[in-house]
Order: structure tokens, then sequence, then C-alpha cells
């Protein structure tokens, strides 16, 4: 007896959450295509792309300048004395050192690229966080997955695209209607990378390719 009333009171506590859940209403956005939108968005991504071109040229002088060191210490080793020799080495071993610790300082976790990148691109976020959030209480949405981040979303029903929504919000709607990014988002501009065997730390930052699904802005919704 007993174990039937703990197991009619988890059925019914089961259907209650249920029951709770599905009075919830949720949405999702893009917030990768809705940044895409945004000119302040691209200016600073093409910022980025100048100073990171900028500091992997300065480092790729520094490298031709470590090989002309190496090539010359080649060159001339035979004519040189021990001592000599020892100096000529802890040259070109400093050159490198001081080549790897501007490579990490610039390129590495928490470098100078990571720090402008969230630099440029927070107040773009923060504006885009600002209207999703406006679109949430006005649509009354409990909860607002984005569809460009780490979460997989294996199906999405167009009815509960909410990202045209935000996009009005931001001035950005069009009367043909944005259209989300395609599989395989073409940008209008190019995260920088850092060179080989830099060590990039980001968020932002930064960012692996994920596959998106294409589908349509729902139709508007009340």
């Amino acid at each position: 007896m007993q174990k039937l009333i703990t197991w009619m009171m988890a059925a019914l506590l089961l259907g209650f959450t249920a029951t709770a859940a599905n009075a919830q209403k949720f949405g999702y956005v893009d917030s990768e295509f809705i940044m895409s939108k945004l000119p302040a968005y691209a200016q600073a991504q093409q910022e980025l792309n100048t100073l990171s071109g900028n500091w992997q040229k300065d480092i790729e002088s520094q490298k031709r300048d470590l090989d002309k060191l190496y090539r010359n210490y080649q060159a001339e080793e035979v004519v040189l004395t021990e001592p000599m020799k020892k100096k000529r080495q802890d040259e070109i071993l400093k050159k490198e050192q001081d080549i790897k610790a501007y490579q990490n300082k610039i390129f590495g976790f928490e470098g100078q690229l990571f720090k402008k990148r969230q630099e440029l691109t927070k107040p773009v976020q923060d504006q885009v966080f600002e209207a999703i959030e406006k679109v949430a209480k006005k649509k009354q949405l409990a909860i607002v997955f984005d569809k460009s981040g780490d979460l997989t979303m294996l199906y999405t029903n167009p009815v509960h695209d909410y990202t045209e929504f935000v996009l009005e919000e931001l001035g950005l709607a069009s009367e043909d209607r944005n259209q989300p990014a395609q599989k395989g988002a073409v940008r209008t501009v190019t995260t920088p990378t850092a060179p080989a065997g830099a060590e990039e730390g980001t968020a932002e930052e930064a960012a692996p390719t994920r596959t998106k699904t294409s589908a349509r802005p729902a139709s508007r919704k009340n």
C-alpha cells in the first residue's frame, strides 16, 4: 500500500512538472547572424584583422632577423674562437626566446589580440543582448536559446525563431525579411587568427566553426 501511495505521488509530481514546463514559452535567436548585420561589428572585426596582420608582419620580420643571425653564425663558425661561438649562440638563443615571448604576448592566452577583441566587440554584444532581453520580456519568453552558441540544436521549429524581432528592436529589420545565415555562413570579415605556434586564448571569442541550420524566420508572432 505504501509503495502504491509513493508511486501515485511520484506520478502526480511528474505530471505537474510536465504541465508547468509546457506552460513556459521559449524561443531562440541567431546572435551571430544578428551581429553580422550591425555595422559596428563589421568595423570592429576589420580593425582586429588590421591589427592582427600588422602584428604578424612584425613577428615575421623578427624571425627573418633571427634567421640572418643563424646563417651568419654558420658561415663564420669555423673562424670563431670558443668564447665568440658561445656569445653568438647566446645571442641567437635570446632572440628566439624574445620572439616566442612577444608572440605569446600578442596572440597568447589573454594576449593583446584577445583583449582588443573584447574591447571592440563587447559593446556590440551588449547591444544585442539588451535587444534580446527586451524581446523576451515583450513576448513573455521564459527561455531564449542562442542558435549560434555552443548548444547543439538538432532541430529548430521556425515558429520559435525570434531573430527578426531582435533585428526589429535594433532597427535592422527589412521589408523582404532578414534571412538567417546559411550552413557554413560566409562572413563579411575574417576573424583574426594567430600565427602557427601561438596559443590563442578566446572566448570570443574567438570561435570554432559550427554547423548552422538554415530555417526561415517564422511568420510574425503576436
